[in-house]
């Protein structure tokens, strides 16, 4: 039943050889991977806004320049990321750049600084596409969080499915929400062009009592929410088809333009029609009733939009599996995170990012604005470390033609670096627990890395000198009783061993003689003890006479518990059935010297 399920919701096993098959083409990754630059369109303006009614709507105008100063700051990292693309062709982005130029601790920040972003990549995204159905639908508006909840389920079920199969299915949302914005943008201008606004705009250029630079550098890093996702290309570099960095370079290029005349556009639509934000309806949502009205083209906007929003996250589905495969290759990061499921894709990255978002949602009720701070943050300091190791890179190898690559890093770093400190300084009671979650997540690589380097000092052979040493074999078999799940571990344990002894464990004197007197009537060749519980416990005894055994054999022979079981052959049946032996199991399991075997009886009804 589990397995048909599964199998109706992720499909066939593919084999390994198919992995070609699953790269990416730059139609279908730039849809995938840009998801989430693009979408935050609908809401990077709106973050600016946001800021700026604080004074009042005089202020509006601001958004302005401090939209432009955000399309210059995306025209830097696009040029800067493309620069990582050639220098880094495997990929891993921010981490792989900042680890190799400026050491593994930095690195480590930067990987866990965007593991972190995915996951809020995630939320955000599914937290925002909430807010635009609800924004058309104001109805829904107390189920946000359950609507959000079920968007990251399907993408989660989506995504284990393939990436391939994904980005054919994403592929037309995403394009249908360019055509969306772009309608929007058209139609917005020509009813401008043809003096169709009858909102009034706040006046240009009028200086706004209250207005600081502190309160315009707030609201220019709130704007920069825009930016997020445009390292995923840099990050996801090995799910494109060869020639891998031309076409990623492309796909970024193709990103960044689009991106750039859809954020730049919306902000000055929102100043021409006098939008100013709104509790229950989004900046997009107010522009397009403003230009068509509440008929169908309003409604289809409202809908790519809350799509796009939502399909958002899936930029994160492809690009955390893969970092987690990075830092897991690096041992920072538990084995699990590099095996490749059924469909070739890193299914346990998927699950992990599905499971941790939704816990986020239903731990900030959803609510988007809360979250975009701590969001931004994430996106901001890999940003601020990669172009830093960037800068590096340049100074040590100094190729052919390497000045203008490094000045352009370093605008980009100190531009990310301001970013980062205005986001702390003026979001911190937003953004503080990041103070305490990244040292976290970066103890937590330590810890892993630790075990794994502990592992393999202690599991390292010398292969000319340790050899197999070679042993007898005391077998020690617990019984409850003589039946036939007993009988068949006995003629297991004769064919290893002639070292066999049975140890039975009663809790009075009447039972113990009722074992003894049969076990002698039966005589299966082996030898019985019989110990008494005094405290009604089976695994205590038994525990002290291993110990004798241990003391009196361990420096000739190994020690074996061979623990008889028998298979219930329907699941339920073990509810029926005291589970002694897996507590038998459980405890001989920390013990250093004893091994333990498990011998199955099957039963057939």
């Amino acid at each position: 039943m589990v397995t048909k399920l599964k199998r109706f919701l992720i499909g066939r096993p593919m084999k390994t050889d198919e992995l070609t098959e699953e790269k990416l083409s730059k139609l279908k990754a730039l849809a995938v991977l840009s998801s989430d630059a693009l979408s935050s369109v609908a809401y990077g303006t709106e973050q600016i806004l946001l800021v700026l009614i604080t004074v009042g709507a005089a202020a509006l105008w601001y958004s302005i320049p401090i939209s432009f100063a955000v399309l210059g700051l995306l025209t830097v990292l696009i040029l800067s990321y493309r620069q990582t693309i050639y220098a880094y062709p495997t990929g891993g982005g921010a981490y792989i750049v900042a680890k190799d130029n400026l050491g593994t601790s930095v690195g480590l920040v930067a990987g866990g600084s965007l593991l972190v972003d995915y996951i809020l990549t995630v939320a955000v995204s599914s937290s925002a596409g909430t807010d635009a159905i609800t924004s058309a639908f104001p109805t829904f508006h107390e189920h946000r969080v359950m609507i959000a909840l079920l968007m990251i389920l399907t993408l989660t079920i989506l995504n284990l499915r393939g990436i391939t199969e994904s980005a054919t299915i994403l592929m037309y949302p995403v394009y249908l929400f360019v055509f969306a914005v772009f309608l929007l943008i058209i139609g917005g201008g020509y009813q401008w062009m043809t003096g169709n606004v009858h909102a009034q705009a706040p006046a240009y250029g009028v200086a706004v009592p209250g207005i600081t630079l502190f309160l315009l550098l707030k609201a220019f890093s709130s704007g920069c929410s825009a930016l997020t996702g445009v390292e995923a290309v840099s990050n996801a570099i090995p799910n494109f088809r060869d020639s891998a960095p031309r076409n990623a370079a492309i796909t970024l290029i193709i990103m960044g333009v689009i991106l750039g005349i859809m954020f730049i556009s919306i902000s000055l639509l929102a100043y021409v029609y006098g939008i100013a934000p709104k509790a229950d309806e989004t900046v997009v949502s107010q522009i397009a009733s403003a230009v068509f009205g509440r008929g169908i083209i309003y409604y289809f906007i409202q809908a790519v939009t809350s799509l796009i929003l939502f399909l958002a996250a899936n930029t994160a589905f492809a690009a955390f599996p893969l970092l987690a495969f990075m830092l897991s290759k690096d041992r920072f990061l538990p084995n699990m995170f590099m095996v490749r499921g059924d469909r070739l894709g890193f299914s346990n990255g998927i699950i992990f990012l599905g499971i941790f978002s939704a816990l986020l949602i239903i731990v900030s009720e959803g609510d988007t604005e809360n979250l975009i701070p701590l969001y931004a943050i994430g996106v901001f300091v890999p940003f601020t470390l990669s172009q830093t190791g960037m800068m590096k890179r340049w100074i040590t190898k100094k190729p052919a033609g390497w000045l203008l690559p490094f000045v352009i890093n370093t605008v980009g770093m100190l531009t990310t670096l301001t970013i980062t400190l205005i986001f702390l300084i003026t979001k911190f009671s937003q953004v503080w627990m990041i103070f305490l979650f990244l040292p976290a997540v970066i103890f937590a690589f330590k810890k892993v890395n630790q075990h794994y380097r502990d592992l393999a000092e202690q599991l390292r052979i010398d292969l000319s000198t340790d050899k197999p040493e070679k042993k007898g074999s005391v077998i020690v078999i617990p019984v409850a009783g003589i039946t036939q799940v007993v009988r068949n571990t006995i003629s297991y344990a004769q064919s290893l061993s002639d070292d066999i002894v049975a140890v039975y464990v009663g809790f009075d004197e009447e039972e113990i003689k009722k074992m003894e007197e049969k076990w002698e009537e039966w005589n299966p060749g082996v030898r019985l003890i019989t110990l008494r519980s005094r405290y009604r416990s089976i695994v205590r005894p038994l525990s002290k006479f291993i110990d004798t055994v241990e003391w009196k054999t361990s420096a000739t022979d190994h020690v074996t518990v061979m623990i008889p079981q028998f298979i219930t052959k329907r699941w339920w049946h073990n509810l029926l059935h005291n589970q002694t032996s897996l507590l038998l199991r459980a405890y001989l399991f920390a013990r250093q010297d004893v091994k333990i075997t498990t011998v199955p009886y099957r039963l057939k009804k």
